[in-house]
């Protein structure tokens, strides 16, 4: 019951967003593992929307969730919880305990603010010697996420144990970007040796129905680099 309701309100849901964001990616996938459906409007980050701009004034980037009558949501963390909150019996994807929850989030705070801006300061710096220490700390940060996916999975496939939880939807979302940096610069973040289990986990979810078709492919995120690289903007997402 609970399900067919979701996908009948789910008719009014549209996502603003561009293919290359992580950001807007976690959304995608949280809309998939909960069988929501939705229409997905492509942005234009160079020549930003009058939709997005009215929808998400104070920002003015994506993601942005746009439901009938009700005002919009921006930031995907927010925009998860809040998808989680209304339908908590579709594909639940925190633990029940307020403590487990809470700690959850803080990996997850913790990949958005201390890990993923690496790899755009990776993108910024001009010098070899100050991309190679930027390297070094991606790799040490990448043996981290490792101990974390051992601490959380308890041996299973899965952040959230026998499938996707809230760390998967999070740090899954970077899964594109982390191929197309260890390509572009040559070095390996997630390796079979330093970092087994997230070698095998990157793999499970890029052969996970709600997942594979959203997580993007070098050429969308080529484009992407290629636009930022020509505005020179230090975050666009």
């Amino acid at each position: 019951m609970h399900q067919s309701n979701s996908m009948e309100e789910s008719n009014q849901i549209m996502l603003l967003g561009t293919a290359a964001s992580p950001y807007v990616n976690r959304v995608q996938f949280v809309l998939n593992l909960k069988s929501i459906k939705y229409e997905f409007i492509e942005e234009n980050l160079a020549r930003k929307s009058d939709l997005l701009l009215a929808s998400n004034p104070v920002l003015k980037k994506v993601p942005v969730l746009l439901q009938a009558n009700k005002p919009p949501l921006c930031e995907s963390l927010i925009i998860i919880d809040y998808l989680e909150d209304i339908y908590p019996n579709v594909h639940k994807l925190l633990p029940s305990d307020p403590l487990d929850r809470a700690i959850i989030r803080f990996w997850a705070n913790y990949m958005d603010n201390e890990v993923l801006p690496l790899y755009e300061k990776l993108r910024c710096t001009p010098h070899k010697e100050g991309k190679e220490a930027i390297i070094k700390q991606i790799i040490e940060e990448s043996s981290l996420i490792e101990k974390t996916h051992i601490k959380f999975s308890n041996g299973k496939s899965y952040f959230g144990g026998e499938d996707v939880g809230y760390l998967d939807v999070v740090f899954g979302s970077f899964i594109g970007w982390t191929r197309f940096v260890e390509n572009h610069y040559n070095f390996k973040i997630f390796d079979r040796i330093r970092t087994p289990n997230l070698v095998e986990w990157a793999e499970r979810m890029t052969s996970h129905e709600d997942i594979k078709d959203v997580i993007p492919r070098e050429e969308t995120l080529m484009n992407f680099y290629m636009m930022i690289q020509e505005h020179k903007k230090p975050r666009v997402v």
